[in-house]
């Protein structure tokens, strides 16, 4: 029986898992997708306890695909979303609703601990100095944080709120729900602002924070270092799942963190594109920095030594599902909603075209899309600007603009924000990467993937199985964690399955549609939000 490793990731779409054999083989995978809900009024939550039926789903169907023998589970390693809240009752058991990362309803709250007359981009510089010396960080303004979160929870949810006796990260509240141990780490709390990353700093949550950020200290989980095994899988919750009782859990990791080693990054300044949900930018690196103005900072990383560098573009492959899933073919009933690019040239009314059609159709139009961008701000921005006002737009659509050109300028607009943030990153390093290693499901496309590269003008490097990158990356984890192996030498287990480099044609039309694209931000900015302001 060979050993294998029990691999999830919470992402915002729903759980996947895989089946990941001890040297970081993939063996079987297994997803299924989670509802959200999302109010004009800034709400976006989930249901917890949907996460663990769909979770037992998941992991059904990884066991099958893998035909893993379930006594040879070696451990259980957890990665996913962050910045999310669970209310967690004195059952265990949610109380209400988890508010994600991007539920904004507290940010009359937030600003009142963090505005101020005098303030950049909503911060008031007096007010966030102590929380970045210690933290590199600081709340939202936007209330789109844990910070927040709490404050909804104390102001307005009032009957959550009460019934709350612990407020938890989704990766901590899964292996709480595993393991029956209630803690977090470093790691897991870092959009908290909690905890002091300076390097050598002892560790636990600064007192001083916890009472500006208006937090219970009640309700904070136990503070261990990042790593730690939490605990054993409990006999009840094994049976379920139909796994051996008893593997050991790992503490829950940030996708940020297992982005890291699932590209194989772990080098100092060596750097990783991720294009999941959002997308990001990212490496560890050997000071503690931050720039406030662009949302850039270093953070508690996979040990004390190294932090990593943290940013978050809003919206980044789900651009493209809003594409398919909103635009090209809704599920809402109107005769003719159907693609009509699928495979056989025909698809039936209604029917989703697959990502892979989506992307051969964008092959056809031409690089810079006939003039046409997108910016992809569907859920606002955090990187390289804080502005929750900030919406998608298409720009420069004519008589000619077909789906194919839609299509192409979805892909050029994501890469022309990451662009948009590579300049601060790169400023923020001090130097500019020789290459990327890019991850995610937006990396499975050879024409994104060569997009990105003229872009950016930088080469890029695709890991293999671009999609399960996260999922091998905290599979390899869990074996660092239990001294089984090195990160380095957990990163030597990361392949590379192909090289894009920029095509001179393509980056001279992608320079000068980012000398216009740099200014929308600016340019539309006062529209957005005199529109949203008035309920538009």
């Amino acid at each position: 029986m060979q050993p294998w490793i029990l691999a999830v990731d919470l992402g915002n779409g729903g759980p996947k898992v895989a089946v990941v054999g001890s040297d970081g083989e993939i063996l079987g995978t297994g997803a299924t997708p989670v509802s959200v809900q999302i109010g004009l009024d800034g709400t976006a939550t989930q249901d917890a306890e949907e996460w663990m039926s769909a979770l037992l789903t998941a992991v059904s169907g990884a066991l099958r695909t893998a035909s893993a023998d379930p006594a040879a589970l070696h451990a259980v390693g957890i990665t996913g979303q962050w910045g999310s809240t669970v209310p967690v009752g004195a059952d265990g058991r949610p109380v209400g609703p988890v508010l994600l990362w991007a539920d904004t309803r507290a940010q009359r709250h937030a600003r009142e601990v963090i505005g101020g007359p005098v303030n950049v981009g909503g911060i008031a510089p007096h007010k966030a100095l102590p929380w970045v010396r210690l933290t590199g960080g600081a709340p939202s303004p936007s209330g789109a944080d844990p910070t927040g979160h709490s404050l909804l929870l104390q102001n307005e949810l009032v009957d959550i709120g009460r019934r709350a006796v612990s407020l938890m990260e989704p990766v901590d509240y899964l292996a709480f729900r595993l393991t029956g141990r209630a803690v977090a780490t470093p790691a897991s709390m870092i959009l908290s602002w909690l905890t002091d990353n300076r390097p050598g700093a002892p560790l636990g949550y600064v007192p001083s924070l916890v009472a500006r950020a208006r937090r219970d200290p009640a309700l904070l989980p136990e503070l261990v270092p990042t790593g730690s095994v939490q605990g054993s899988l409990l006999p009840e919750i094994a049976e379920e799942l139909g796994l051996r009782a008893g593997a050991p859990v790992i503490t829950g990791l940030p996708d940020l963190h297992a982005a890291i080693v699932g590209s194989g990054t772990v080098q100092p300044y060596q750097s990783h594109l991720a294009v999941s949900t959002t997308a990001w930018l990212s490496a560890r690196v050997p000071f503690k920095k931050t720039d406030v103005l662009h949302s850039i900072a270093t953070l508690p990383g996979l040990d004390p030594v190294l932090p990593v560098v943290g940013n978050n573009i809003e919206t980044g492959g789900a651009a493209l599902s809003w594409l398919r899933e909103q635009i090209i073919a809704p599920h809402d009933g109107l005769a003719g909603g159907g693609s009509g690019i699928g495979a056989d040239g025909a698809a039936p009314s209604h029917a989703q075209p697959s990502f892979d059609d989506l992307t051969r159709l964008a092959a056809t139009a031409p690089a810079g899309s006939e003039g046409v961008l997108f910016t992809p701000w569907l859920a606002g921005e955090r990187s390289p600007v804080e502005n929750k006002d900030l919406r998608g737009t298409w720009l420069n659509m004519s008589l000619r603009t077909d789906r194919a050109i839609l299509t192409r300028s979805v892909l050029e607009g994501v890469a022309l924000n990451v662009r948009w943030l590579y300049g601060y990153y790169n400023r923020f390093l001090g130097q500019r990467p020789k290459t990327l290693r890019i991850l995610g499901g937006g990396a499975q496309s050879d024409l994104w993937c060569g997009i990105f590269a003229s872009v950016l003008e930088t080469p890029i490097e695709r890991v293999a199985d671009p999609l399960n990158a996260q999922l091998r990356g905290v599979a390899l984890w869990t074996r660092v964690c239990l001294g089984e192996m090195s990160l380095h030498e957990a990163a030597a287990r990361v392949p590379v399955s192909g090289r894009f480099d920029p095509n001179p044609p393509d980056v001279r039309v992608y320079r000068e549609a980012f000398e216009e694209y740099r200014r929308l931000a600016g340019t539309l900015g006062g529209l957005y939000r005199r529109l949203n302001s008035a309920g538009g």
